[in-house]
């Protein structure tokens, strides 16, 4: 398993090798690149895209009449109803992208990442679904922000 010590034998190139900062990087990068990598931010994308569905749907149902009259309950099943299609996307994406199954990214990792691509899901389907919502610069920030804490997350 690749765990970025000094000396390891790193899955992704197949050497022993000794790991200086440079190769760390590399070889984290290495672990993004990979196909669980890969496939576990893909199910984290469409995790967040049905979460947000179920989060911020029922909004745009009301203002588009749909929803209007429903009772609190039927908005809340209805919610439910998509987020069950968010579960069935998250489980698998942790269960796969982490380190103890075998994955690439350590728990903390998969939260940052996960809390990432969230933010921008909300962004997209705010700035195009909600058109009152504008996107100012205080919100770049904190996607700088944002950004800088995954580098640090990912730093060994």
């Amino acid at each position: 398993m690749c765990k970025c010590e000094n000396v390891r034998m790193c899955k992704y190139n197949n050497d022993l090798k000794i790991l200086t900062a440079h190769s760390q990087r590399i070889c984290t990068f290495a672990h993004l690149l990979s196909m669980q990598g890969f496939y576990t931010i893909l199910l984290l994308i469409c995790s967040n895209i049905f979460m947000t569905f179920a989060w911020y749907g029922h909004l745009k149902l009301q203002e588009t009449g749909i929803s209007r009259n429903w009772p609190l309950i039927a908005v809340i099943l209805f919610s439910w109803g998509i987020a069950l299609f968010e579960y069935m996307c998250q489980v698998p994406a942790n269960r796969l992208g982490f380190i103890d199954n075998g994955g690439p990214f350590s728990l903390i990792q998969l939260k940052v990442i996960q809390e990432v691509v969230s933010l921008i899901v909300f962004t997209v389907v705010a700035t195009f679904m909600f058109k009152g919502e504008a996107f100012h610069w205080n919100h770049i920030a904190a996607f700088a922000c944002l950004v800088a804490a995954v580098y640090f997350v990912f730093m060994k």
